[in-house]
């Protein structure tokens, strides 16, 4: 029976030395908040429904935005980086326009690090509404004289 004991005994502290170690891996395997930081970039959508919904991902000195539009009114974006050091200089993107159920990635960097990052929004303005298409005959030109 003392045999049996020992056994199990010998059994359970493996399998407590392997949990450990899976445990272990799994949390040193887990990203660290410096290694990949999630940049909050609010979402654009109001009561009336328009703006892109953004987020910022910073991966070292590089930003990238991801914006997916789910409203029927065209917005134009920019993702707006400002960096760490006094001499890196901050960057403003140029704009992007993110029609109706598309999406858009915007990148920027800096020379070091990042210090913050969000995206604005702008409506776009409607288009002009087109001519209406009548199906009357024109009327043809007058006769040479």
């Amino acid at each position: 029976m003392r045999a049996l004991h020992r056994g199990f005994a010998a059994y359970a502290s493996v399998a407590a030395l392997l949990l450990g170690t899976a445990v272990a891996a799994e949390v040193h395997a887990a990203p660290t908040p410096s290694e990949e930081p999630v940049v909050a970039v609010p979402d654009g959508d109001g009561p009336d429904g328009f703006g892109a919904s953004c987020h910022a991902v910073v991966e070292g000195s590089r930003v990238t935005a991801h914006c997916r539009n789910p409203y029927p009114r065209t917005d134009r974006i920019r993702l707006h980086v400002e960096c760490d050091p006094w001499w890196d200089l901050d960057t403003d993107s140029a704009p992007v326009d993110v029609a109706p159920a598309d999406h858009a990635t915007v990148t920027a960097r800096c020379w070091k690090r990042v210090r913050s990052a969000w995206v604005t929004h702008e409506r776009v303005p409607d288009p002009p509404p087109a001519p209406p298409a009548s199906d009357a005959p024109r009327p043809s030109a007058p006769p040479a004289a």
